[in-house]
């Protein structure tokens, strides 16, 4: 083969490796080398309704900031089945293997996610947690200081209690079971008891340590006269949600539920915060982060303030209730 021809063949495979190049580098951006993926650990604290929309809005919102999975995102999902120390475990082997950033589903999970990653570089997102503040994951909600930050799921207890007052305009005390080692729980049972000293109601209150005390703690509210039990988003209490409602409905006691799936599930009526939609917004501040658009220690809490009225008909029937004037315009939910 004489020289001509060889540097012939070298021009040749040179083109075509530049057109190659080229063809890669004009191809579609949903393609992604190895630098540009990112992985996610996620701990959802239990399984209920309300933190599975969390979860499923939250996937929504990544997915608009431009991360999805099977393209440049790895979700590492693990659920604590209501248990801490999984929670623990979980979150402590997501920072050993040093994923790009972690997310905590309701307040327990942020809490362990915050433990395990505050002496690293790696940001906490959490969502669906009360009061940020009281659980020492944030600093503040305008600054939270901390490698941590994500959105807040504040009750709107003035507006439940007016709904209890419209739905029993004859009731007096008002039970509450909560977990006694759940900050968002003790802020919840606070608050409720500032607005109903206004109002002349008085709140019963029984904690609990765990899920198994949760039974006991219906029956003791129902021995002391209570007119109607109300939910917080308490993790035991919606964990045994069915207990509840068992007992209160034998002893024809209406029970107020935090959110729409709760009602669902039996309970008579809510002022609903919308999940799916709070978890889109955890979503998209995890965007912004991973993006470098922003560091967790300067983004701000975000704070669910929109709520709508819900009722269950069937328990309003079964309980001879009729819709409050002011309530004709709440959504009907059909039950689980």
């Amino acid at each position: 083969m004489n020289v001509k021809r060889l540097k012939k063949m070298a021009v040749g495979v040179v083109t075509a490796a530049l057109a190659v190049g080229m063809m890669t580098g004009c191809g579609s951006t949903s393609t992604t080398d190895d630098t540009d993926q990112v992985t996610v650990g996620v701990i959802q604290y239990a399984t209920h309704p309300s933190l599975d929309n969390c979860y499923d809005g939250f996937i929504e919102g990544l997915k608009e900031s431009g991360y999805e999975e099977g393209v440049n995102l790895t979700i590492d999902f693990q659920n604590a089945q209501a248990d801490s120390g999984n929670a623990d475990l979980a979150a402590k082997n997501m920072v050993a293997k040093k994923e790009n950033l972690l997310v905590g589903i309701a307040t327990p999970a942020a809490m362990s996610q915050y433990a395990a990653a505050k002496d690293t570089d790696i940001p906490v997102v959490f969502t669906a947690v009360s009061d940020p503040v009281a659980a020492g994951i944030v600093d503040s909600l305008e600054n939270p200081g901390q490698n941590c930050t994500g959105s807040s799921d504040v009750l709107p207890l003035e507006k439940q209690v007016e709904m209890i007052q419209a739905f029993l305009p004859d009731a007096q005390k008002i039970g509450i079971i909560y977990t006694t080692s759940e900050p968002n729980s003790i802020s919840q049972l606070a608050t409720i008891k500032e607005i109903a000293a206004t109002k002349d109601l008085e709140i019963v209150e029984v904690g609990v340590t765990n899920a198994s005390e949760v039974s006991a703690a219906t029956q003791t509210l129902i021995s002391k006269g209570v007119d109607c039990i109300n939910n917080f988003t308490d993790n035991n209490v919606v964990e045994n949600l069915s207990t509840v409602l068992k007992a209160a409905n034998d002893a024809n006691i209406p029970v107020f539920g935090s959110e729409e799936e709760q009602v669902k599930s039996g309970c008579l009526a809510s002022q609903s915060i919308d999940y799916v939609a709070l978890g889109k917004e955890t979503g998209k501040m995890a965007g912004k982060i991973l993006n470098g658009e922003a560091t967790a220690s300067d983004l701000p809490v975000y704070q669910a303030e929109d709520c709508s009225p819900v009722y269950n008909q069937t328990v309003m029937d079964t309980l001879g209730l009729t819709l409050p004037a002011d309530y004709q315009d709440a959504t009907a939910v059909s039950e689980n």
